[in-house]
């Protein structure tokens, strides 16, 4: 789990490993915040109050597998 101001990113522990998912997540991030790290999805902190809510990598994620936390409100967006 990576928090920054305004929103917070939860991928689960059993897509961490998955290097195609890693890749797909790094790949639609339009503002970086996954990355491809040697076949490992890795959130990039620096990056998340960047995020637009466009929801890719909702999209992206199997079901329940990336969690996206708007911490001002408490509303959460998960991949379905």
């Amino acid at each position: 789990m990576s928090d920054g101001m305004f929103i917070q990113v939860e991928v689960d522990d059993s897509i961490r490993g998955d290097a195609e998912l890693a890749q797909q997540l790094e790949d639609a991030c339009p503002v970086d915040i996954y990355k491809n790290a040697g076949g490992h999805v890795e959130i990039v902190g620096r990056n998340l109050d960047e995020c637009v809510l466009c929801e890719l990598c909702i999209q992206a994620a199997p079901a329940g597998t990336v969690r996206v936390k708007k911490l001002y409100s408490g509303e959460v967006l998960q991949s379905r």
